[in-house]
């Protein structure tokens, strides 16, 4: 008889292994009650994070409602940030771009300059992951909704503090947009909804897949700083991005938990390394990953993600159940064949699911009943983070222990241009120690 898989006890349980985080935060005196809003006063957003994801993200958020408008824009770097105000300026909505060159703000505190703004309403955050959890929280502290790329961290003390900051936001009845955009993708939402229903009987195992080549890398220039040359290149360093399990094959791993209905895994090992990508414009990242999680009842996830130039590309998942099979296939069709022959496909509309994402959430503003998705980006963030343990240290880790570790992966000191930030040695499995 397999376990109740009851999405709320799977929640409960969750939130229990962070309950001294969330207990840290106070949600007493909370001033903040976010009422329905006119269906044409304008929702004022700025963006905090100027590469291709957060451009597309403020396009996105201008398109899912007539009066919205981007106000402000922050990033590390001048460059970047000018190229995407030029590109939105030239975009579709063009015209609701009102950024102000006093309202674009360059360097590291570029989140505390845009969170003073007293009538900004939503802020977008698609900095790299390692800054995603602290930015959330003053985001929070000022009152403002928020989008927050996936992941929500890089690891488990990182969660800690993005899963308390959810907690306020909830409490300031503040909305809280997930980068999970399969999770507001058509073909998805009714394909896992027919699984959920038991049409393929109870889900036994989940195999997915994430196999493609290597993204962009940026060569050195003279008088970069070790910082800035991390964070030009922030996919190759696991403090900042978490690796490409946690960051890119992260949807995967999310779509694995969607299939067992946002249960837990027990625990998790895997065979990953560093194969390829072994010059040091990689950082120290690892370039694929085999990760095996055994869920309660025996049920089982998979994971095969690789970045390797050269290599089969495939983005899928397979889901096996007691009466059928279910298969999702990256951007082109979904569907299941049961074992008595009957087939299902996903024939209807496919809109853009990114786009879908922001009209729900804008929609749910203005209602005055923000969504808030903050629990379940953490849950899909740690269980990313779980595998990337594994093929670290080689070892079996379980749930538990991976939510109570105290490697923080953040600089020890804080950040500062000119600071020495050398690349971590590459993980060896067998010899990296599970801290």
């Amino acid at each position: 008889m397999n376990p109740p898989n009851d999405s709320s006890l799977n929640r409960r349980l969750f939130l229990s292994r962070f309950a001294a985080a969330l207990a840290a935060t106070s949600v007493a005196g909370f001033p903040t009650i976010v009422r329905a809003q006119a269906a044409d006063k304008p929702i004022k957003i700025a963006l905090v994070g100027c590469g291709g994801r957060g451009s597309g993200a403020a396009e996105q958020a201008l398109k899912a409602d007539n009066y919205v408008q981007l106000v402000a824009m922050g990033d590390a770097f001048s460059d970047r940030l000018e190229t995407a105000h030029k590109n939105l300026k030239a975009g579709e909505t063009g015209a609701r771009v009102q950024v102000e060159d006093a309202q674009k703000f360059v360097g590291l505190d570029a989140i505390d300059k845009i969170c003073a703004i007293k009538d900004l309403d939503v802020v977008l955050l698609t900095t790299p992951p390692g800054f995603r959890a602290e930015h959330l929280q003053k985001c929070v502290d000022a009152g403002k909704h928020t989008f927050c790329e996936k992941p929500c961290a890089t690891d488990a003390p990182g969660v800690k503090r993005f899963l308390a900051a959810t907690a306020a936001a909830k409490a300031k009845n503040l909305g809280l947009l997930s980068g999970f955009c399969y999770r507001f993708a058509n073909g998805e939402r009714e394909f896992f909804k027919r699984v959920q229903a038991g049409e393929i009987g109870d889900v036994r195992a989940v195999y997915g897949s994430y196999m493609g080549g290597s993204p962009w890398v940026k060569e050195r220039k003279e008088g970069w700083t070790d910082l800035e040359y991390q964070l030009r290149n922030w996919l190759y360093f696991t403090w900042l991005s978490g690796d490409h399990i946690v960051e890119q094959a992260i949807h995967s791993v999310d779509k694995m938990l969607w299939a067992f209905d946002d249960a837990t895994p027990v625990r998790a090992w895997s065979v990953a390394g560093r194969q390829q990508r072994v010059e040091d414009q990689f950082g120290h990242i690892f370039d694929h990953f085999a990760v095996g999680y055994e869920f309660s009842g025996g049920r089982m996830g998979t994971i095969f993600c690789r970045q390797q130039q050269g290599t089969w590309s495939n983005s899928n998942e397979k889901i096996f159940g007691t009466k059928g099979t279910g298969e999702i296939i990256a951007f082109k069709s979904q569907g299941y064949k049961l074992i008595d022959g009957t087939e299902w496909k996903y024939d209807g509309p496919r809109p853009d699911m990114y786009q879908n994402e922001h009209d729900a959430f804008f929609a749910s503003i203005r209602a005055g009943k923000p969504l808030n998705l903050g629990e379940k980006l953490a849950h899909s963030t740690m269980t990313g983070i779980l595998g990337r343990m594994a093929g670290y240290t080689g070892q079996v880790v379980s749930w538990d222990d991976a939510v109570d570790s105290k490697e923080d992966l953040r600089p020890t000191e804080p950040l500062d241009w000119k600071m020495k930030l050398p690349t971590p040695p590459v993980a060896m499995p067998g010899r990296t120690k599970f801290i």
